[in-house]
């Protein structure tokens, strides 16, 4: 007896074919290829490309970042929630420029733009640049930054506009920090679906920021601040390199997401 297409696309039975695949959060999942696919021949071609271990966040084409829904698209890295404490902190510190300037703001190892477009959305006015080496990644984040800023292809620092130089504000940058040796431990759906430029940071893990920490105080404003993301293992060794390289360090903790950040601070103009 043949079975419709309707039935195989009930929401209990993707929830029972999503849950047998290995997705734990199948009720879940349900909920947003439903609300997401606008035909069933959508719907059905999306749940199978769950099925077969596509990131979810690539299969509906947004990840939700900070209550806004972040265009992804294939390869491009998925933002993490844990990244909310990193946005969090750098809206923090743009809205401590003294009133009547714009902030200027830059997003290093951009990705998919989340950061930067959280920082758009939520200051009322920003100077916002943004740049990373994957150009999946800039095209995908010149949709979600589109005319809130601007977005640039090239290796870290490269890209960027000289008249930035000694202007900036807050330099976000959330450098790939897993250790080589540990991409294999990644679950499959980042090591397989995700850019390995956007993953691998190198044999400790912190080869970008240490590039990152190399030049930041040249671009950064008197009093601005480089924020990065890490581990809470690799937080003592970022700490070391930022103050290498003239930056004040402070780490910076949220339990609740197991998020570490270590912000480095430009001296102020004596």
């Amino acid at each position: 007896m043949s079975v419709s297409l309707s039935t195989l696309l009930s929401p209990s039975v993707i929830v029972t074919r999503l849950r047998a695949a290995g997705c734990v959060f199948a009720e879940d999942e349900t909920r947003l290829l439903l609300s997401t696919a606008r035909t069933p021949g959508e719907l059905a071609t999306m749940v199978e490309r769950r099925i077969d271990g596509l990131p979810l966040e690539h299969v509906l084409g947004w990840a939700e970042f900070c209550g806004l829904r972040i265009a992804v698209d294939a390869g491009v890295f998925v933002p993490r929630r844990r990244t909310e404490f990193l946005a969090g902190r750098a809206v923090a510190l743009a809205r401590a420029i003294p009133e009547g300037r714009r902030p200027v703001v830059v997003d290093l190892c951009c990705g998919s733009g989340a950061v930067g477009t959280v920082l758009a959305s939520t200051l009322d006015q920003v100077e916002l640049h943004a740049a990373d080496i994957d150009p999946s990644a800039v095209r995908c984040a010149r949709r979600n930054i589109a005319a809130s800023g601007e977005v640039y292809e090239g290796d870290l620092y490269t890209p960027l506009p000289t008249t930035l130089r000694g202007r900036v504000d807050v330099l976000v940058a959330n450098t790939p920090y897993v250790p080589t040796e540990e991409i294999a431990l990644l679950p499959p759906e980042a090591r397989e679906h995700e850019a390995r430029v956007a993953l691998d940071g190198g044999a400790d893990g912190l080869d970008v920021q240490r590039r990152v920490a190399a030049e930041a105080s040249a671009w950064l404003a008197p009093g601005g601040h480089l924020l990065v993301e890490t581990s809470e293992d690799q937080a003592p060794l970022t700490v070391e390199t930022f103050a290498r390289n003239g930056l004040i360090p402070q780490v910076v903790t949220d339990d609740d997401l197991y998020a570490t950040v270590v912000i480095g601070t430009r001296p102020a103009a004596p």
